[in-house]
Order: structure tokens, then C-alpha cells, then sequence
């Protein structure tokens, strides 16, 4: 079997992400060979086709660590010819080829069947939507109601926040979005944000150890100085969920937020969240928590036209969710 694939490949001059036709000997192990469908595209695929991005382990590399699609074969009882399914993170697109390629290979306990959500849609959520599925259900299991008080989400225009805005909108929250992309309001609003703010901290701010207590919770994605000013807003006993560092890994706080107002940081990992809780969580995604406005985060391109979406998050000037189209679009 011979397919099409985006290869990318470790030059001196960088990294190259290429047309290539391949077979089936460069898949690698995995008892589900998947139809791909569609991928998606994240910051951690930019990363994969940046040098010293620091993700992928070994080039050449299928990236694409979102994959959707049709089961084309399979060894594992559990999955059968034909079944719709999502795969992502683990390995996929960083050290075992990934979605942007007409086919995949991986292993089973990688493979989540959808039931309530077309391939589209699930790559439409993909890993970005899943970790802001994710980041409110944690802050869900802290206790967090729309009663609590205001939910702040940064990064509001990316594929995380701009998620997380769509199902804490649908499950009653009043939402307060920070983005610093000007021309954002009505698209935020349009999703469900309360109210539009920009970046923070604001320009000429000072960072304090404590601010104004503002927010009963919050989804960063950003990190360094913005995540350290959100910890000093937070209101007695709340949480923040953090799953980002666009805006550095250094987070310059101190204990004050969490010893004299119970605040809690939670740490979110999609990428090896266990299997059992990844299936459940997805067939929460077609139910209570799927977003309402997909259809206005959701951006197309072809698969081959998947280096220029990459270097637009990397830049910046990249909303929502962009769904790469596989099947047929070689």
C-alpha cells in the first residue's frame, strides 16, 4: 500500500515539511491502521516543524498529533473496520507519525471511538478543545458553579480559551475573556464571554503579590507573567487551570495567593491523560460539554497547506480552530 504523507525532514538549512509518497513499511507499530480524515492544527505541531522546537525526538516525522478518521484495519478485538475514530496525543505527531498523512498506524490503547460526534467536530475539539474540556472539568471537580462567581479565561482567541469559553458559557457561567487581539469582541461575545478585557497584566499594571480578588476561577493558557497575575486575582478557595505557556514558562509569584487564600494551581496534561478517562471525557464532549459554536471557531485548509496555518499560530496571528482536511485533499 502506497499513500500520500507530509513528511517533515531535519535539513542544515532547518526543518522541511514535504509532499511525499510513502508505504506502508514507514508506518510504525499499532494493532489500528486508521482512514485519516482530517487533522488539526496546534501549537505543539508548529513546535514539531520549528528547529530546537523541543518536542519530536527524531526526524523524518509524520507530524499531526490529532488524527480523525475511519478504521481500516485492526488486530485489537475492540476496534473493527469501518468504526469513526479519534486519536491523539501520547506520541502522536512528536515520536510516532501522526495525522497528516492519508493513513495511520498506532496502538489501540491510543484509539477513542466516537459515538455523538462526527470526524469533523472531533477534530474541530481536538487536543486544544480536549485540554479546555479538560481544564473545566477540573475546576468542575473543585467545586466550581456558576454561583461561584466570574470564570476568567486567557488566551481567549486560541484554541484552548476560545473553547473553554464555548462550554463554560453552555453550562451557565458568566465568563470573562483576556485576549490582546483587537477586533475579538464580537466573535468572544458570540461564544458566550460576559465581557471582553484585554492582556494581562494591563500595560503600565504592577504585578502584586495580591491583587483584587476578581474571579472565582480560571483556564489559563498562556503562563509566565499573565498566569502570575491571575493567581493574585483569584477569589478565596478558587483555582486556576493552567495547560499553556505561549507567554513564557517562568511564572514570577509568590505563596501569597496560595496560603492566604486557598487558591489552587492545577496542572493539566492532555497529552498522557490515561485512556479509560480520554474515553470518557470524549463522550462527554458529544453531550453536556460539547461546544455550542464550532461552526464559528472552526478554520479549513487542506493538509498541504499545513505550514502555513503552523507558523501562523507560532506567530500569533492565528483564532480558533483549524480543521486540516486529509482524505482527498492531496
Amino acid at each position: 500500500m502506497e499513500f500520500q504523507a507530509m513528511v517533515a525532514h531535519e535539513t542544515t538549512d532547518g526543518i522541511s515539511l514535504i509532499r511525499e509518497e510513502v508505504g506502508d513499511d514507514f508506518l510504525m507499530p499499532g494493532e489500528v491502521t486508521i482512514k485519516v480524515q482530517y487533522s488539526s492544527a496546534n501549537y505543539k505541531d508548529g513546535l514539531a516543524i520549528t528547529p530546537r522546537g523541543g518536542v519530536v525526538r527524531q526526524y523524518p516525522l509524520i507530524p499531526g498529533i490529532d488524527l480523525t478518521g475511519e478504521v481500516f484495519a485492526s488486530t485489537d478485538p475492540e476496534f473493527a473496520p469501518g468504526d469513526l475514530v479519534v486519536a491523539h496525543g501520547y506520541d502522536i505527531g512528536v515520536a510516532h507519525h501522526g495525522g497528516f498523512a492519508e493513513y495511520a498506524r498506532v496502538p489501540a490503547g491510543w484509539v477513542v471511538k466516537l459515538d455523538g460526534l462526527t470526524t469533523r467536530e472531533a477534530a474541530a475539539i481536538g487536543t486544544a478543545g480536549y485540554t479546555a474540556a479538560m481544564s473545566v472539568q477540573a475546576l468542575l471537580d473543585r467545586g466550581l458553579t456558576p454561583d461561584s462567581g466570574p470564570v476568567l479565561v486567557t488566551g481567549a482567541t486560541g484554541g484552548v480559551g476560545s473553547v473553554a469559553i464555548d462550554i463554560l458559557a453552555g453550562l451557565g457561567f458568566e465568563v470573562i475573556a483576556s485576549t490582546g487581539k483587537l477586533g475579538a469582541n464580537e466573535l468572544l461575545s458570540t461564544l458566550g464571554a460576559s465581557s471582553v478585557i484585554g492582556r494581562l497584566p494591563g500595560e503600565g499594571e504592577k504585578l502584586r503579590a495580591l491583587g483584587k480578588a476578581q474571579w472565582a476561577a480560571a483556564v489559563d493558557s498562556v503562563g509566565g507573567t499573565s498566569l502570575a497575575h491571575v493567581l493574585s486575582s483569584i477569589k478565596y478557595g478558587g483555582a486556576v487551570a493552567v495547560s499553556g505557556l505561549t507567554g513564557g514558562s517562568d511564572v514570577p509569584t509568590t505563596v501569597m495567593p496560595f496560603i492566604l487564600r486557598g487558591v489552587s494551581l492545577l496542572g493539566i496534561d492532555s497529552a498522557h491523560f490515561p485512556i479509560a478517562q480520554r474515553r470518557d471525557l470524549w463522550a462527554r464532549l458529544a453531550k453536556d460539554l460539547k461546544p455550542q459554536h464550532l461552526s464559528l471557531l472552526e478554520n479549513y485548509a487542506p493538509v498541504t497547506e499545513a505550514e502555513a496555518v503552523l507558523h501562523s499560530i507560532l506567530d500569533g496571528t492565528h483564532s480558533g480552530r483549524t480543521v486540516l482536511g486529509v482524505a482527498g485533499e492531496f
